[in-house]
């Protein structure tokens, strides 16, 4: 049986995520990432994978590593690679259950990215079903930090991708039913205002506010947003009493270009705003980086190969670069052939109307056992 005829049933595949989308996973919830990492080795264990568990760092989660029978199974082969933490707090289930509602379904996760991954074992589910042996060695890694820059990972993804002849990442899919053969470079920074504390009612006059101050720097940065790099705060923590003028305030802000050159100008201009104005000390320091991908003619040549599989099975795959890292990120800038967006359609991610489009399930499942059955 060729790989693209392969039974692929939607509603089926559906029965098999709910598990996996209501096992909520946040990223900062250690063990609940491991209850998840837990769900899935287990159902890559009883496809006959050896299941490794790699111990978290930073107090976050595990991750899983699996690796499927292969007569050659030490030849630099395919690795599909995906996150399993999301967004939404442990209780979003309350707030956005799992429905299907037509030809849409709903759940904390089911877009960014558990769909994606899902798919993906299905599709080697599939391909051994069908007695199907891939020309190279297929490697699963499951990560546990995505969500964040994937700080505690990025050494670990390196690492097993520099092993890997391909990568293939199951993050949503694009607009139109493309696929992602680049992303833009991404930056974090951690922010921090220290002013002079007084009573917020009897000597309001002698306290320098620092959520006051972070209030107005959060704006200085918004502004700094040009077409060619754009600056945003997302978090904030301030104050701890009412009746206190605040001392200490914490933020979290973000930059992103679609050239390396003009991110580092937007990393010098954040660093740039530290120091003291009216009494109040900001301190700037830079977090985690993603680089940015340039496609290059080997990411090139497997994606004509993937869109050569798209047109067999009946429709055209565009592409291009993508705002919103991944983890293809790292490997892309190794220059390991790599392709992204492979996971399902829908929209909503990070939001309370995160849905899938359920035919995506098996239409993407299949182009994913066809790139496995045919890269060599």
């Amino acid at each position: 049986m060729n790989a693209l005829d392969l039974p692929f049933d939607a509603d089926q595949m559906l029965d098999g995520l709910r598990a996996w989308v209501e096992c909520e996973s946040p990223t900062f919830d250690a063990l609940a990432v491991n209850r998840m990492m837990a769900l899935a080795a287990r159902d890559l264990a009883k496809l006959g994978a050896r299941i490794e568990i790699i111990p978290g760092q930073m107090g976050l989660g595990d991750c899983v590593r699996a690796s499927f029978p292969h007569p050659r199974r030490d030849t630099p082969g395919i690795l599909i690679m995906g996150h399993m933490d999301t967004v939404h707090p442990v209780g979003t289930l309350a707030q956005l259950p799992w429905r299907r509602d037509g030809e849409r379904c709903y759940g904390p996760g089911i877009v960014d990215m558990k769909g994606g991954n899902y798919l993906a074992v299905e599709a080697v589910r599939q391909l051994m079903r069908a007695g199907i042996e891939t020309p190279l060695p297929v490697t699963v890694l499951f990560t546990s930090d995505e969500e964040i820059g994937s700080p505690s990972t990025r050494d670990l993804i390196e690492a097993e991708a520099a092993r890997h002849r391909y990568v293939l990442v199951p993050e949503p899919g694009r607009d139109n039913d493309g696929v992602v053969t680049g992303r833009y470079a991404i930056a974090r920074f951690n922010l921090e205002t220290v002013g002079r504390p007084s009573h917020a009612g009897a000597t309001l006059a002698q306290g320098r506010s620092a959520v006051r101050a972070m209030a107005r720097k959060i704006l200085d940065i918004d502004e700094m947003t040009t077409p060619d790099c754009t600056f945003s705060a997302g978090v904030v923590h301030g104050g701890q009493w009412v009746n206190c003028v605040p001392t200490l305030c914490r933020a979290e802000a973000l930059s992103m270009a679609k050239r390396q050159a003009d991110l580092d100008q937007g990393v010098e201009r954040m660093l740039a705003l530290s120091g003291t104005e009216d009494g109040v000390t900001l301190n700037v320091t830079r977090g985690v980086t993603r680089p940015v991908w340039e496609p290059d003619a080997a990411t090139m040549a497997l994606y004509e190969t993937a869109r050569g599989l798209a047109r067999s099975l009946g429709y055209d795959l565009p592409h291009g670069s993508a705002g919103g890292g991944s983890d293809g990120n790292f490997t892309g800038a190794m220059g390991i052939p790599t392709l992204d967006g492979l996971g399902v359609r829908g929209d909503g991610a990070h939001t309370l109307n995160e849905h899938i489009e359920v035919d995506s399930l098996a239409e993407r499942g299949r182009l994913m056992a066809g790139l496995l059955a045919t890269l060599e």
